[in-house]
């Protein structure tokens, strides 16, 4: 029997990382996870692990978005908690970029979400219940040098996140943005032995959308910093 209150859960944006850290622990709760990324392959292991159901996705087309949560409503019913990591990235000069990876860069990180989070309300209003939490990063708190589009997207899934909260959660839906404010821990990228936590493990990040998960509305949270003990402000 699942601790949390919600019965199914929708992942955009699957990877190894937080991701799938997430969906272990929504599996250990009994909870069916669709997990959906551009490239289904990389999810193989993870649905081998887990049992959870691959779908594929491009997150920055309306409608893929809107096809997904169908079928997502066809495997597992409409989903209950609704994630969404899926961001897109273009480094450089801002004089030297590339106009047309920009775009898609933003439409991957801020459209995407928006589908995604209009998809998500539209089965949680009439419900009165669900959560949609979107994973976001430093640069949508602050934008660094030769990161512009990525700033962009993070910054404009922020306000999509406040706009939404404000909207939503009045009607039972919690609303949570993260902030994740350091790089995350991968088996490619392991902490120096002379820095030791100095990035965010993935099962810690997923421990925190647990706890939101399980709040009770009269203390709900609407965004939270999760950063590592040595990082900077």
């Amino acid at each position: 029997m699942s601790t949390l209150p919600y019965r199914s859960a929708l992942i955009i944006g699957a990877g190894p990382g937080i991701s799938g850290a997430l969906t272990r622990r929504l599996r250990a709760e009994n909870i069916p996870v669709v997990i959906a990324a551009r490239n289904v392959d990389k999810l193989s292991a993870l649905v081998d692990e887990t049992g959870a159901i691959a779908l594929p996705v491009d997150a920055s087309d309306a409608g893929e978005i809107e096809a997904l949560f169908a079928e997502t409503d066809a495997r597992i019913g409409a989903p209950e908690i609704v994630i969404y990591n899926a961001s897109g990235r273009v480094r450089g000069p801002i004089a030297e970029l590339d106009a047309a990876e920009v775009g898609k860069a933003l439409a991957v990180t801020a459209l995407g979400a928006f589908y995604a989070v209009q998809q998500a309300a539209r089965r949680m209003i009439p419900a009165a219940k669900g959560a949609i939490l979107l994973t976001g990063a430093t640069a949508g708190v602050k934008g660094f040098a030769l990161s512009a589009p990525f700033a962009m997207g993070k910054f404009a899934l922020r306000g999509l996140a406040q706009s939404a909260a404000r909207e939503l959660m009045p009607k039972g839906i919690h609303v949570a943005h993260f902030v994740i404010d350091g790089g995350v821990r991968a088996a490619h990228r392991a902490d120096p032995a002379d820095a030791p936590d100095s990035t965010l493990d993935p099962d810690a990040i997923a421990q925190s959308y647990i706890d939101v998960l399980r709040q009770h509305r009269s203390a709900w949270t609407s965004e939270i910093e999760l950063r590592p003990w040595v990082e900077k402000f």
